[in-house]
């Protein structure tokens, strides 16, 4: 197969697809994950997103774009998945008694942060688990950093609230 370099490490050494690969599908599977709620969708988008990425060949510039490429195509992938499924004409009350095969723990304020309302959730995430700062945060999502600093205030208020109700 054909291995195209799709970057450049910082030391300016080419990196293949399965480089990038091995680099960020943790990464990637966690956000999906958080979307998906289980291991097989979370599988199946986070596929998808390595296809789209060798697929189209995006070239990175720093390891900063090809993190934030990989991460805003991974919530786009999710949300395009979940829209379908919404769209779809199965009942969720299909599905209320189904049970989950799911292998990943979760730790419980890690799951009280994925049930949060999905504007927390990505600023949350994105800030606490993967590191990113309210600025960055804010590129990555196309909004302004107000908008994510509210959204941070309202989550960790929310949050506060839940955990102190289950003490």
């Amino acid at each position: 197969m054909n291995n195209p370099t799709l970057a450049c490490a910082e030391d300016g050494t080419p990196q293949t697809f399965e480089e990038i690969y091995e680099r960020q599908f943790a990464m990637v599977y966690r956000v999906c994950f958080s979307y998906m709620k289980n291991t097989a969708d979370a599988e199946d988008a986070a596929a998808d997103v390595f296809a789209k990425l060798l697929k189209h060949g995006v070239l990175f510039k720093s390891a900063e774009h090809e993190k934030a490429w990989l991460l805003r195509t991974a919530i786009n992938q999710c949300k395009d998945h979940l829209k379908r499924l919404w769209r779809s004409s199965a009942s969720i009350d299909d599905y209320k008694n189904l049970e989950s095969a799911n292998t990943f723990r979760e730790s419980e304020l890690l799951k009280t942060v994925l049930d949060l309302p999905e504007r927390y959730k990505d600023v949350i995430y994105l800030y606490y688990y993967e590191g990113y700062s309210t600025k960055e945060i804010a590129q990555i999502l196309k909004k302004p950093p107000s908008t994510i600093r509210y959204h941070m205030r309202e989550a960790r208020n929310h949050l506060k609230g839940v955990l102190e109700n289950e003490e």
